[in-house]
């Protein structure tokens, strides 16, 4: 049995594999990085889903044989990392770190997209630094105004069907919707893949979610996933990576549309949102490659070629028979009309039909940013907004999600059917949509956009409302001055739409599925690393806790501060008491969503240096869970500790941080923690080879240390 899976009791979704096994086969991705060989199902290998196939590819230092699974810690090696703005602290990242070249400059991409509304001579200058040094170490490069880096990584092919691209912001979710894998990952991982081309994963729960049947007419995929983040708004799929599975509903799902539901699968909560690679996806890729070769007078593009999309069509990638899931959701799409988000809220949704009722004003529109602004999304608008203008007393902010787009829209006169209404044009980036430039919300204004956050805050004033809805909510919305959709524009055209609530179901796989929960068998062991440690359980009993609690802002930025200050102030606005109560040896355990808010590092070094080596917690924020590894500090997911204690301590008088009196030994190797007093084992995510190296090697920063060239 392969060692080291965390989800052993993970459900399998169709029948067991009763076929003859095929024998091993190997397929070829030409890229700009190499031929890269990928294998298909291999003899008595276990069956993977297709996140699990995708990582499968991309993690390296595999033992012989290993299929890496759901938890696994892996070491991988990404097509392609890419930042933007923030590329200038990740360079600085790199020559902290004694780093002088990259180990692959084909692998990066630098683009210039977030404050590029900002003519400010220090801005400038940055973006000129950044330019600079792409030139310097030939990394590729996009300046300001040719858009958005994730609709670049598509347009040029960095996302690829079947590939794993990575890049530092939260939006890289939606690669996915060409069937890629994109993920989040924080700067100093930027810088690491930077200097050695890899990094760590461990990879998320997976969960299945299922459309059924097809979308009535006027409903787009921003409705889809506005629906789903309201209607499943209690983490469901927090932390997990999603595949997207269906049948007819799916085909008619374009890939625009599936774009836009990938991206904002970041604010359903999950890392990661794959679309199957089927005949949309092929065509696609088909048509984008004869348009590319077209422009180039026939000559291949780089990336996207017709031999590449070949090869996806003679090597399908696609789950196999009984592979593992965490969970199942299903959503009816013809169940499912307009929605709204909010205000100031993705987990609000609302049905279009009922917020009209409700006549709410509205001061501000956009039509902008990497989820809703490509040509079909201007187009829809374009077509609300055509013979009608934009009304007194609204400003309509639209900006193309690149430069491409954009003269796609122009030659189509969708762009100036746009401006012809009143539409105010931005240049082609973030803007707004991230609280820059010009037209932000101001105190008590309520605005409407199709971007993919309307967090307090956010886009302007936190005493504004946002609401998020699709281009053609947002473009009538414009016109009438307030919340509305098309239809109300021309009431004789009224649609009118069969359910009141969409149809949905839920099944936690993990909790019904009766397997085995944990490999007997020690995952391997680096050297150095302590395979098992033994302490007591330190209960801090609070979901939430964010990184200001476990590490106060004012000490952020105090660079001079010692390690010794650190630990008397760690947790300091959750229990003042924390410091003096802790010891030596002990095993701390929040509560569920531990290490939320902001991405500072020092809420993972300052519980180092209090003497915490290990943490366990209901689930972690992503961010402080890659913070706390990069940093050496183990972060382990155990809610049934975390709901035990809490039973177990139910009634009791609240104490902020409890020693529980529950000693633990806890084999790391294996994956499972055993109460001393009751011999109560728990199965946890076994540490793998990627994990230990960073706790061996005193995290990160020193891992490439290590490995950087001579």
């Amino acid at each position: 049995m392969r060692a080291g899976s965390a989800f052993r009791s993970l459900g399998r979704v169709g029948p067991a594999p009763s076929r003859p096994v095929l024998p091993l086969t190997l397929f070829a991705l030409s890229t700009r990085t190499g031929i890269r060989f990928f294998a298909s199902v291999a003899p008595d290998s276990p069956p993977q889903n297709v996140v699990e196939k995708i990582v499968q590819r991309y993690a390296v230092d595999l033992a012989p044989g290993t299929k890496v699974s759901q938890g696994d810690f892996v070491s991988i090696r990404p097509e392609h990392v890419m930042t933007h703005d923030n590329t200038g602290p990740v360079i600085s990242k790199f020559k902290s770190i004694g780093a002088a070249k990259f180990k692959n400059p084909r692998q990066p991409v630098f683009t210039l997209d977030h404050d590029v509304q900002n003519k400010t001579e220090k801005n400038l200058a940055k973006y000129r630094s950044i330019e600079e040094f792409a030139k310097q170490h030939g990394v590729d490069f996009y300046p300001a105004g040719r858009g958005i880096g994730h609709q670049i990584l598509i347009e040029e092919g960095y996302a690829f069907p079947g590939t794993m691209t990575v890049a530092s912001d939260s939006h890289s979710n939606m690669y996915g919707g060409i069937g890629a894998l994109g993920t989040p990952i924080v700067r100093t991982d930027a810088a690491a893949i930077w200097a050695t081309g890899r990094t760590w994963w461990q990879i998320p729960p997976v969960v299945r979610v299922e459309f059924l049947n097809s979308l009535p007419e006027g409903v787009t995929g921003k409705d889809v996933i506005v629906a789903l983040c309201g209607l499943f708004n209690n983490d469901e799929v927090l932390n997990t990576a999603i595949e997207f599975v269906g049948g007819e509903g799916m085909k008619a799902l374009t890939i625009d549309d599936r774009l836009t539901i990938a991206n904002m699968t970041t604010e359903w909560g999950a890392l990661a949102g794959v679309f199957p690679v089927d005949e949309v996806t092929i065509d696609w890729m088909k048509k984008r490659a004869a348009l590319l070769a077209k422009r180039a007078g026939g000559k291949s593009h780089s990336r996207i070629t017709a031999e590449r999309v070949q090869a996806l069509i003679d090597q399908p990638l696609r789950p196999d028979e009984g592979a593992r899931y965490a969970k199942h959701l299903t959503l009816d799409l013809a169940t499912v009309q307009p929605y709204v988000s909010g205000p100031n809220s993705v987990k609000v949704a609302t049905a279009l039909a009922e917020l009209e009722k409700k006549n709410i004003t509205i001061h501000k529109a956009y039509l902008l940013s990497c989820t809703n602004a490509r040509a079909s999304d201007l187009k829809a608008a374009a077509n609300v907004l055509k013979g009608r203008k934009v009304a007194e007393g609204v400003e309509f902010y639209v900006a193309a999600a690149s430069s491409e787009v954009q003269k796609d829209a122009e030659e189509s006169g969708d762009w100036a059917e746009l401006l012809k209404a009143g539409a105010k044009p931005l240049i082609a980036g973030c803007g707004p949509c991230i609280g820059l430039g010009v037209g932000l919300l101001k105190d008590g204004e309520v605005g409407i956009s199709a971007t993919n956050r309307n967090y307090k805050g956010r886009m302007g004033s936190p005493l504004a409302q946002a609401y998020l809805a699709s281009p053609a909510v947002v473009a009538a919305s414009a016109v009438a001055g307030r919340i509305c959709g098309p239809s109300s524009l021309s009431p004789a055209t009224k649609a009118a739409y069969t359910s009141s609530r969409p149809v949905t179901s839920y099944t936690d796989l993990a909790a019904s599925s009766p397997g085995t929960t944990s490999s007997a068998e020690p995952a391997p062991t680096v050297k150095g690393f302590p395979a098992n440690l033994q302490g007591e359980l330190l209960f801090c009993d609070a979901d939430n806790l964010n990184t200001d609690g476990i590490y106060p802002g004012k000490y952020t930025y105090q660079d001079d501060i010692l390690p010794e200050k650190m630990a008397q102030v760690v947790m300091e606005n959750y229990d003042t008491k924390f410091s003096s109560i802790v010891k030596k040896n002990d095993i701390l355990v929040g509560g569920f969503n531990f290490g939320t808010g902001s991405s500072r590092e020092q809420a993972a070094t300052a519980l180092l240096h209090a003497g915490i080596r290990l943490v366990f917690a209901g689930s972690f924020s992503e961010t402080f869970k890659r913070n706390a590894i990069n940093n050496g500090l183990l972060v382990l997911e155990a809610p049934s500790i975390v709901k035990d204690l809490r039973k177990a301590f139910e009634g009791r008088d609240r104490e902020l941080s409890r020693h529980t009196g529950w000693g633990v030994e806890v084999d790391l190797a294996r994956g499972k923690v055993t109460v001393k007093d009751s011999g109560k084992v728990y199965n946890v995510p076994a540490v793998g080879a990627a994990a230990q190296e960073l706790v061996v090697e005193g995290g990160l920063e020193n891992w490439v240390k290590n490995r950087i060239e001579a």
